[in-house]
């Protein structure tokens, strides 16, 4: 038995799908805005709920994956996510506050302000690669923003899929929260929904199909779509220290994460220099080789067999390729695929076409910081870009010089673990944000509100009712008309 067939419970047809769809609206409606205690509840015990279920979220990953570091599904599912419903609890009151604004003279003595309002029912639509994470992330923002949610999980993540359906369900009803699995087909019927917004984390691909679902009903989108995320290292940064911090990034989840460094751009001569430091780091970091406990699987067969196909295509072309450990036969059965240098690569390469989402790092010679700056503007937007350089005004030529949905100086990964910062792309690497008051912002209408007072008395703007004299027309031109 499959681990799809296992848990076909949680596949959903159509009619599922519209049934919860129906009783989620039913009950926002008749509960439009959630008060701050409400609130504030539901966000510790999703929290809560987290942390009583550390083990049973541990063994869902490593079911999905084959094998997955217990440690980093600590890290990157569970800890990082509780830190942003903390961060969201801690937050919410000041959230819901209503924000003032000026108002011009000529409309006083009303006054304007701002109230964040509930959006409805939102969707989420969680991948493979962090599963947990990517699901509640966003919940979190929804629930802080008083909606209700469904969630649409990955069908690569069936175990995943089945314990947080579970353990939601511990405090949660479906009219609430709900959770579902199934395979692609599910995905593009949840897509059609007329959610007040939908959330989409995934390819540029599927990305596309999502978004031409959700026009016909005008669903507002937020969508984080990855791309080849770049990585520059200055000839004034030291490059063990440079190697040290991205063999960390990409080795996590074995480099199946959106924001993991794509590709390596660096000063000319300096690729061998970088590629023995990467080899040092990486046995460091990994004394067993790809088969140590700390060193996630490769999500499935086809994926592994895709990055095979990515380096067969490079040396085919006429790359350098260094494999940084042998791949033996038991990290094959066990779908761990070390990390592999690939050097100098041809610009017509799959793997510098397609985000690689895997444990295969290009690396580029280039002739300083504007041929670097060049070759990422050449290319999409990418969802990350990383840059070591100590010099400020190298530094801030980068950040003006290029765009990316977030960056880091000196590290990686990093932007995406704040919870005060928002996430998400631009361009092709996507749009809108989730995360802190950026996410609660998405998933709320900020609606505008002016109050008229002097109610029988006086007020500006009867100055300017008709019939229009020689004191209104005045006025008009000192108003700029």
């Amino acid at each position: 038995m499959t681990s799809a067939q296992q848990y076909v419970d949680i596949a959903p047809d159509d009619t599922a799908f519209s049934a919860v769809f129906n009783a989620q609206k039913s009950a926002f409606n008749a509960s439009k805005y959630p008060d701050y205690a409400s609130r504030h509840n539901k966000l510790k015990a999703l929290e809560n709920l987290l942390l009583d279920n550390r083990d049973a979220i541990i063994a869902a990953l490593h079911e999905d994956f084959g094998h997955r570091s217990a440690d980093e599904t600590r890290i990157a599912e569970i800890s990082s996510t509780v830190a942003h419903i903390r961060y969201a609890r801690k937050n919410l009151a000041k959230w819901m506050r209503p924000q003032r604004r000026a108002t011009s003279i000529w409309f006083l003595p009303g006054s304007n302000h701002i109230q964040a309002q509930p959006a409805g029912v939102i969707g989420i639509m969680a991948p493979w690669n962090y599963p947990i994470n990517l699901a509640v992330a966003p919940l979190t923002s929804a629930l802080a923003a008083g909606n209700r949610a469904m969630i649409k999980m990955s069908e690569y993540t069936p175990a995943s899929t089945k314990v947080l359906k579970t353990i939601l369900a511990k405090e949660f009803d479906e009219s609430e929260i709900a959770v579902f699995g199934g395979e692609a087909e599910s995905s593009a019927q949840f897509s059609k929904l007329p959610f007040d917004h939908l959330m989409f984390t995934g390819s540029i691909a599927v990305g596309k199909k999502v978004m031409a679902a959700a026009a016909p009903n005008l669903t507002p989108l937020t969508l984080e779509l990855g791309g080849k995320s770049p990585v520059i290292i200055n000839k004034d940064y030291p490059m063990e220290e440079a190697a040290s911090r991205i063999t960390f990034g990409k080795i996590v989840n074995a480099g199946q994460t959106c924001v993991a460094p794509d590709y390596i751009l660096l000063p000319k001569g300096k690729a061998e220099d970088f590629a023995m430091w990467m080899s040092r780091k990486y046995a460091d970091r990994l004394p067993e080789g790809a088969c140590s406990q700390d060193y996630t699987s490769i999500i499935d067969q086809r994926n592994y067999n895709r990055l095979i196909a990515i380096l067969d295509d490079a040396i085919s072309k006429g790359a350098t390729v260094i494999p940084l450990e042998q791949n033996s036969t038991s990290s094959q059965e066990k779908r761990k695929f070390p990390l592999t240098l690939v050097i100098n690569p041809s610009s017509d390469c799959r793997i510098m076409q397609e985000e690689i989402f895997g444990p295969l790092l290009p690396v580029i010679e280039t002739d300083g910081l504007d041929d670097a700056i060049a070759r990422i503007n050449a290319g999409g937007r990418p969802l990350a870009l990383y840059y070591f350089g100590h010099a400020p005004a190298e530094q801030e030529k980068l950040l003006r010089q290029t765009h990316s949905g977030g960056v880091t100086v000196n590290d990686v990964l990093l932007q995406f673990l704040q919870p005060s910062q928002p996430f998400g792309g631009t361009g092709s690497s996507g749009f809108g944000s989730c995360h802190g008051w950026e996410g609660f912002r998405s998933f709320s209408h900020m609606k505008p509100v002016f109050t008229q007072k002097g109610i029988g008395g006086f007020t500006g703007l009867k100055l300017l009712y008709p019939p229009y004299g020689p004191l209104a027309r005045r006025l008009i031109t000192m108003m700029g008309g």
